[in-house]
């Protein structure tokens, strides 16, 4: 940084301030970048998966046509990421008139402060240098968000003290868009923002410039404009004025993770489970079963599908089943962290607190429905990864009236010890090769999957309280019916 040129005149004469390139507007500088970046093996934005055949070439497209574009959505599908991501397509540094409120560009200034700077100093003028992320102005709409936050206003307090005319643009204080000049501005959610401020945007969006307070002052600003919004707001209840929308160049349509096994990736990408303290094993088969917890979720009727079910919801509940596993073995004086499944009724806070429910759902209550997705997403699992599997000999234990009490904060080795007097139950393991031999902790962990599976296929019934025994008997419902739609026993 210290390298970099500190002065007009020292600007000219350096490498850096290359005329056509630092007279480039932001979508160009993009632009020239992206094509680089294309050139290049590896994916556009690190971090952001699943996208690679689909949203991605669609924003590429966007920024390769110089386009303002908007991400359509439901929440916790990676759109704010990727909007962030955007300031690696900009250059490192960018060269301004030091003091500049607007970032305004040395050799064609745009304020009234920076071109009276350069009139007086000339060769003189103090050059500062903004980094990419500096560049990046990010704004989430709401509906009290006015003309001022995002243009600008007249700051009367400004025109006392500097002896001005409020109509003088040394009076301006300005918004969060004129300080985005040559750079980024993402503004999430943009259907909550009224209409009357959306009205504002039309300028920049269109002509490239703003007016504030209705006094002639134009700012012929250089803004990249993002947008994102939930499709449902788009299109369904019309918030985005249509004179702004037909200025929007692209819309690119988002989504959630298509398959179970991308799901795990981004989850354990972005959930926090090395706990610095003891190592923590997760077992393959219950990172699934919190997985497609979502899976499930995103399919049932009683859960609103408008509203979605966030990525963040596997996110959370993998970090919570390792924390009451992690407690349960500080408690034990384990010498690892190994989640089982029992750990994911421990998380139930981390599952309900996501879901929107149907007025249908309501009436069930939202405690009810998550264990039925821990139960449905076992059964699933099991399926996936053993097919079917002989479990007479355990169902008949059960029905025998023998039962089983399954807690989170029983020591594996007991229940292990429990597991064994169920005829069958750890040879079933072995036998599917859900757990090796002698590896405790996982060999109890898929006994509790396969006495999950058997309660979501109604052989046996488990209470709230972590007892598994015979099923209750009662009248066989249709097929789909006992899940709200998601899938029959």
């Amino acid at each position: 940084m210290s390298a970099l040129p500190l002065t007009l005149g020292a600007l000219k004469a350096h490498p850096s301030g290359d005329r056509r390139r630092v007279l480039r507007s932001v979508k160009d500088e993009m632009r020239e970048n992206l094509l680089a970046k294309l050139r290049q093996p590896g994916p556009l934005f690190e971090g952001v998966l699943g996208y690679e055949d689909s949203v991605m070439p669609q924003i590429v497209n966007a920024l390769l046509a110089k386009h303002n574009f908007i991400l359509l959505g439901l929440r916790g599908q990676a759109k704010s990421r990727i909007l962030r991501a955007l300031t690696t397509l900009l250059d490192e540094h960018l060269p301004i008139v030091a003091g500049s409120e607007v970032n305004d560009n040395p050799y064609a200034p745009i304020s009234k402060y920076a071109r009276q700077l350069i009139e007086a100093q000339g060769d003189d003028t103090p050059i500062a240098w903004v980094g990419r992320d500096a560049r990046y102005v990010e704004k989430l709409a709401t509906p009290d968000v006015t003309i001022a936050d995002i243009i600008g206003d007249v700051d009367p307090i400004k025109a006392a003290r500097g002896g001005h005319m409020l109509s003088d643009e040394l009076t301006i204080h300005y918004g969060m868009l004129p300080r985005a000049n040559r750079g980024v501005f993402a503004l999430n959610e943009l259907p909550d923002l009224a209409g009357k401020v959306q009205v504002g945007l039309f300028n920049i969006m269109q002509e490239g410039d703003v007016q504030i307070k209705g006094y002639p002052v134009r700012l012929a600003l250089d803004v990249l404009l993002c947008f994102t919004a939930n499709p449902e707001d788009y299109t369904a209840r019309g918030k985005i004025i249509t004179p702004l929308k037909d200025r929007i160049g692209s819309e690119v349509i988002t989504h959630y993770p298509e398959t179970v096994e991308l799901g795990m990736q981004i989850t354990s990408q972005e959930a926090w489970t090395d706990r610095g303290g003891l190592p923590v094993r997760i077992p393959e088969f219950v990172s699934e079963v919190i997985e497609r917890v979502a899976f499930e979720a995103r399919t049932d009727k009683r859960i609103d599908r408008r509203s979605g079910v966030s990525q963040r919801l596997p996110i959370s509940v993998l970090e919570s089943v390792v924390s009451n596993a992690e407690r349960r073995a500080v408690m034990m004086g384990d010498r690892e962290i190994v989640p089982r499944l029992s750990d994911l009724y421990a998380a139930l806070p981390a599952i309900t607190g996501k879901l929107e429910l149907e007025y249908e759902g309501e009436l069930v209550g939202a405690a009810a429905i998550a264990r039925e997705l821990i139960r449905r997403a076992s059964d699933a699992t099991l399926r996936d990864r053993v097919g079917q599997i002989d479990s007479d000999a355990v169902v008949l234990w059960f029905e025998q009236g023998s039962a089983l009490q399954v807690t989170d904060d029983v020591a594996s080795s007991a229940l292990r010890k429990a597991f064994d007097t169920v005829p069958g139950l750890l040879d079933m393991v072995a036998l599917v090769g859900l757990a090796a031999a002698k590896d405790e902790p996982v060999e109890v962990a898929a006994c509790e999957l396969i006495l999950e599976a058997l309660v979501a296929r109604r052989k046996l019934s488990r209470s709230d309280g972590g007892e598994y025994a015979r099923a209750a008997h009662e009248p066989r419902r249709r097929p789909g019916q006992e899940y709200g739609g998601g899938m029959s026993a």
